[in-house]
């Protein structure tokens, strides 16, 4: 896996960990094909459909984030495509999948709008996310702060 920015270029914040993921998944088609992937989608036509992506930025996305270690890509069964499966590094933005999701749900919509819900198998609206400290206190902006190491 190669864990560097797109086309060579430098971090933005090479000490920042917010930064470093911003650069590898922050734009906006590579998070979607993270989402869709979560939903189930496996090949380039399924997400090209869910998307309406063309097809070069889609045949981009899906190379960088195969080369980070967020996707797996192996030949489909009739050999003629590929289908592409999330590794346990895709699998670990299902959190942050959902912290935009539910930040979009508060900000982004008017109360009587539309949107989709994530539901658990049950059926039942997820928690809202929230950070704890080691002892269970939840923890904000105001109550956190960065310690740089190294």
């Amino acid at each position: 896996m190669d864990v560097t920015p797109a086309a060579g270029n430098a971090w933005t914040d090479p000490a920042c960990p917010v930064a470093r993921t911003v650069d590898l998944v922050g734009d906006r088609w590579s998070l979607l094909i993270v989402r869709d992937a979560m939903d189930g989608a496996t090949t380039f036509t399924e997400f090209r459909r869910r998307l309406g992506i063309a097809r070069n930025i889609l045949t981009d996305r899906l190379r960088r984030l195969v080369e980070y270690g967020i996707l797996d890509r192996s030949a489909a069964t009739d050999g003629r495509r590929h289908t592409y499966r999330l590794t346990e590094a895709g699998q670990d933005l299902f959190t942050t999948v959902v912290a935009l999701r539910q930040w979009g749900e508060r900000h982004a919509f008017a109360p009587d709008e539309p949107r989709s819900v994530l539901v658990d198998e049950r059926g039942r609206e997820l928690a809202r996310l929230r950070p704890l400290s080691q002892d269970g206190t939840p923890l904000s902006a105001g109550t956190s702060h960065v310690r740089k190491t190294g």
